[in-house]
């Protein structure tokens, strides 16, 4: 368990010398990334102990500090791999009418996923939504596994430098996120979009496409989905719904060429620095369709490729997805911290409730209310998940 804050947080870095404009080099960028997340740092402790007399539970001695998964201890990796295993084998809360194929509690965050898909992708839900999925499912591991740590996330702008298989997340020993799938030659590009009318955007295979072959997870079962694979003809392929009992191996492709050009140092510096407001900042995440981007978003998850990878409703089927959206709250979480007053109140949201308001549908406030169904609770309004520290979560990034 991280140490507690100083009580005495001093600021290091002034506003006024953070950087303006990413910079091209993934070296700088890396170095531009660290400073804005530690400003983030210091705008949070300085905070929580500014309002530590009206504050509630969260204070400058209990915040829990979440960290990039190779800044982990092996004994920390263990831990949280075997809540995680341990999650995969307690029976889902979900009943079997609503959603068939929940076999355990980590299905019941799938199934909770692929219900909500399309009201809580390019919607005004998006980054709080996952943020307290991703809260609540770490608290799952913790309150109902014994897990004594706090989520960890995946740096996209190191796995970018050092390759997917190099890194301590992906390289298949005990103590990773298990490594690629079993490798399959001759798989075509995964083509993304070809049905819209937009230009489409093809993704070259990676290095494997079969079922993991080693590591923790090698042998987990895959158990809802799919609902919307992308293949390499530019379709879908379904199991129906998604929600009926379908199990199979999980299936990794993992695709450094995502990582590199999506995902990397420069890209993540870029979207925090150059979007002002929550509407560039969610859009240019999540990538602009027809534009060529798949964003830091879609980087992340098509570099982990496979089956559920590759499907946006049944993604979180893959381990791996909590490390990614842990990120994806990071990079929010330090642009929130550059304009703490105004992204984290009603200007912070922008949006409609339906996936690019279709059907159209009202505009995303903070009285939006998030519910997770049976995977977990209660449900809370969108305006307590804009802090990490304000509403019922304490947790902040290094």
């Amino acid at each position: 368990m991280p140490a507690p804050q100083d009580s005495q947080p001093s600021s290091t870095i002034d506003a006024a010398t953070l950087p303006t404009a990413a910079s091209s080099d993934p070296s700088a960028a890396s170095d531009q990334i660290d400073q804005l997340a530690q400003f983030a740092q210091e705008q949070a402790n300085a905070t929580l102990q500014d309002d530590a007399s009206k504050r509630g539970t969260c204070n400058i001695f209990n915040v829990a500090v979440r960290r990039e998964w190779g800044a982990l201890s092996q004994t920390e990796r263990k831990s949280y791999i075997d809540a995680v295993l341990c999650l995969q084998k307690k029976q889902a809360k979900t009943p079997s009418s609503l959603i068939p194929g929940a076999k355990t509690r980590f299905d019941d965050w799938v199934g909770t996923h692929i219900k909500q898909t399309l009201t809580i992708h390019y919607t005004g839900t998006f980054l709080g939504w996952h943020r307290y999925f991703v809260w609540q499912y770490e608290q799952a591991l913790r309150n109902e596994c014994g897990y004594q740590g706090y989520q960890p996330y995946w740096d996209w702008s190191k796995t970018a430098v050092t390759g997917l298989e190099n890194s301590p997340m992906l390289d298949g020993s005990d103590t990773s996120m298990s490594g690629n799938g079993e490798y399959i030659p001759g798989q075509g590009n995964v083509v993304l979009g070809a049905s819209t009318g937009l230009p489409p955007l093809y993704i070259p295979p990676g290095t494997g496409g079969g079922c993991v072959k080693s590591g923790p997870f090698k042998d987990m079962s895959v158990n809802l989905g799919p609902a919307a694979l992308d293949t390499t003809n530019g379709t879908s392929v379904s199991n129906g719904d998604g929600l009926g009992y379908n199990p199979r191996c999980l299936k990794r492709d993992l695709t450094d060429y995502c990582n590199q050009k999506f995902a990397n140092a420069s890209a993540v510096a870029n979207l925090i620095l150059k979007s002002k407001q929550v509407a560039d900042f969610q859009l240019n995440m999540q990538g602009v369709p027809g534009s060529g981007s798949l964003g830091v978003h879609g980087g992340g998850h098509y570099s982990m490729g496979g089956d559920p990878g590759r499907d946006v409703f049944t993604s979180p089927g893959d381990p791996l997805f909590y490390l990614h959206h842990g990120m994806i709250d990071r990079t929010w979480w330090i642009w929130q911290q550059l304009d703490r007053t105004t992204r984290t109140g009603p200007q912070g949201v922008s949006g409609t409730n339906t996936f690019f308001n279709q059907p159209p549908s009202a505009n995303t406030t903070l009285d939006n209310i998030i519910d997770l169904g049976y995977a977990a609770g209660p449900p809370i309004k969108l305006g307590d998940l804009m802090s990490t520290t304000d509403g019922p979560m304490c947790y902040i990034y290094l």
